[in-house]
């Protein structure tokens, strides 16, 4: 929802005046957002602005301290009736599994500055990329294809208080870029992304090289049936599958069973070799070019997720060391009931196979006969016992034949559990910046090495195109 009109008080003075305002313990979170973007179609550009969003939740703990209830409103926000809410729903709510102390500030007069104002995103950020495209434009009326798609710059600034006396703020810049071009008649499509967190970083030029590539290996279209395929995954379509499988890494569900991280018979599968080849999935807010928020913000809880844990460190993880499970989600109360290290989450992730040194390129040439894939859409877990997964591929799947990309496929409906796909992959490439098409609205922050599996199941034929 957008700022309703009226001025705004600053994040600083909302926070102190929510505290003021609760009658116990409480933590107030205020997020400001900024953003620009350029939308186009059709070898032209069709929209472009900037937004500005706020959001400011209460989150109110009962007398008892073992209940919470929480309130949000966008906006200008009447902020004691908010805290108001928030204890109303504390009172009525069930004694919460989650509840811990909250996180006080690691030293006393310790905590970020409250009083800066939000960094703030105008549309002269995405001026870099409006020549690039319009050459784009250009070339696609004068070769027959057109191209569309969008670019964002986001800025968020985060403000969190607590009436423990922690307080913090963070600045988290993140955007992408799309494209896709379509022949005239539709028949050939390709789609390229890319996320950065600076558009001095991103260059059109490169971004349509890659398209019109993959519009060339399209002249000649070869059907193929349903079945199992050696298959190269770019980064990109990587990205889709890992991410679903980092957020699988809950140790509470894993101790339910039914969780792919399930051991049998009860417990966990941590510590258990996941993948012959030494994986390492990690998250780090710190990493370079994917840092992210180093305090753990949350305005509900889940089962591994806790309001009372917000403001917690963050720092590095390793979800699968090695090749072996290391570590899955747990909040603090979970933690200690479960006898392992709290594990809150991370808004990054990265997978890298130490010592990997081939290129996309070379994964292909040594491929006699397999797939490329480009990326992946409408994916949705089938059995949650073993994380499959069902989805479609989309704009673009092409035949490798001794070494050479020869010609597009039609698309497949797969089935596939992106923890089997890291036992059987056979190789993979040094890690990179990568954009998932599917969850990349929500989730930016990704590094991926491209992988090649001997037999990705393409489970039927799809008339999607």
């Amino acid at each position: 929802m957008s700022l309703r009109p009226g001025p705004l008080l600053p994040a600083a003075q909302v926070v102190e005046r929510a505290l003021r305002s609760a009658s116990g313990e409480c933590i107030v979170i205020v997020e400001e957002a900024s953003s620009a973007e350029v939308r186009f179609a059709n070898n032209t550009t069709t929209t472009n602005g900037t937004r500005r969003e706020r959001r400011v939740t209460a989150i109110a703990v009962g007398a008892d301290g073992r209940r919470s209830g929480t309130a949000s409103e966008s906006g200008a926000v009447d902020v004691a009736e908010l805290v108001a809410r928030a204890e109303r729903e504390a009172r009525e709510a069930p004694v919460s599994e989650d509840a811990a102390p909250l996180v006080s500030p690691p030293k006393a007069g310790a905590g970020d500055d409250l009083s800066l104002g939000p960094e703030l995103v105008e549309l002269s950020a995405l001026g870099g990329l409006l020549p690039g495209l319009r050459d784009a434009f250009g070339r696609g009326r004068a070769e027959g294809h057109r191209v569309a798609g969008f670019a964002t710059h986001e800025i968020t600034t985060t403000y969190l208080a607590t009436s423990s006396g922690l307080r913090r703020r963070h600045v988290q810049p993140s955007g992408t870029v799309e494209l896709v071009a379509r022949d005239g008649d539709g028949s050939r499509s390709a789609w390229v992304g890319q996320g950065l967190e600076h558009f001095g970083d991103c260059s059109i030029a490169e971004l349509e090289q890659r398209l019109l590539e993959r519009l060339g290996w399209a002249r000649r279209r070869v059907e193929l049936p349903a079945g199992r395929y050696e298959t190269i995954l770019p980064p990109d379509a990587v990205a889709d599958l890992m991410i679903v499988l980092s957020q699988a890494a809950s140790g509470r569900e894993a101790e339910d069973g039914g969780s792919v991280f399930s051991a049998p018979g009860g417990g966990t599968r941590l510590g258990e070799q996941v993948s012959p080849l030494p994986f390492s999935m990690l998250s780090d807010p710190a990493r370079p070019g994917l840092s992210c928020c180093p305090f753990l913000v949350t305005d509900s809880s889940g089962p591994d997720v806790s309001v009372f844990d917000n403001g917690a460190a963050l720092g590095p993880t390793s979800w699968i060391d090695a090749g072996r499970l290391s570590r899955l989600r747990y909040h603090r109360a979970g933690a200690s009931r479960a006898g392992v290290a709290f594990t809150p989450p991370v808004d990054n992730l990265a997978l890298e196979l130490p010592g990997a040194t081939a290129s996309l390129a070379d994964l292909v040439a040594r491929t006699r006969r397999g797939l490329l894939l480009t990326c992946l859409w409408y994916i949705r877990e089938v059995d949650q016992s073993t994380l499959l997964l069902t989805g479609l591929t989309r704009d673009g799947v092409y035949l490798v034949e001794d070494g050479e990309v020869v010609g597009a496929v039609n698309n497949f409906r797969f089935n596939e559990s992106p923890l089997d796909l890291l036992a059987r992959a056979t190789a993979a490439t040094p890690t990179e910046r990568a954009l998932s098409r599917e969850w990349g609205e929500w989730m930016r922050l990704t590094a991926m090495p491209a992988l090649q599996v001997p037999d990705f199941n393409m489970s039927s034929v799809s008339p999607a195109s």
